[in-house]
């Protein structure tokens, strides 16, 4: 029943962040253009936090598409736009096993952009993950996962931008197969916006 009402909770706040937003969108703001980020980092799973019973080791890449739903909300130095971000994570399980990880995840983002060279921001949400690695306690090779996190832009001379970003991430099968030990994560990663 916990997990029933965690991802029931998880649901309700993708539903939030961004069916709401889309819904009061503005007619002038409707075409606006979305970006394109390429992201690599590392990921590392935090033994005994929760019920993650392994330490795991992944490098990932994510191509991620950024659509602004909602902009120049506030002022002063919380001013700021509402995204809609899509990912298809790549990741590569290299310890304890090396298998590939694929996944797609839809998060909700608020970043602050009154500051044109610096932007910090931070994002929630979840997805579906797939995986074939044979990791203890994880039983089930279609997972769901969420994730928090928040980072940095910097813009760049060309005019792109670089991202410096940390997620915690969860992977589970919300109690549909047993066993069922998440892996809870953080990654680090780094982007560039195109």
């Amino acid at each position: 029943m916990y997990h029933r009402n965690t991802v029931f909770s998880i649901l309700a706040c993708l539903l939030f962040l961004v069916v709401f937003p889309a819904a009061a969108r503005t007619q002038e703001r409707a075409g606006l253009d979305g970006s394109w980020t390429l992201y690599g980092g590392y990921g590392v799973s935090h033994k005994d936090f929760g019920e993650t019973r392994v330490e795991v080791h992944v490098l990932d890449m994510i191509p991620q598409y950024d659509l602004v739903l909602l902009d120049n909300i506030g002022a002063s130095w919380y001013r700021g736009h509402h995204s809609l971000l899509v990912e298809l994570p790549l990741t590569l399980v290299v310890d304890p096993v090396v298998s590939p990880m694929v996944g797609v995840n839809i998060l909700g983002a608020w970043t602050f952009d009154a500051n044109e060279k610096w932007q910090p921001y931070f994002f929630g949400g979840g997805g579906i993950l797939y995986t074939g690695a044979d990791i203890p306690g994880l039983g089930s090779e279609v997972n769901g996962n969420w994730q928090f996190g928040g980072g940095i832009r910097l813009r760049l001379a060309s005019g792109n931008r670089l991202k410096f970003e940390y997620r915690f991430h969860h992977i589970s099968n919300a109690g549909t197969v047993e066993p069922n030990d998440s892996i809870n994560s953080s990654k680090f990663l780094i982007g560039l916006t195109f």
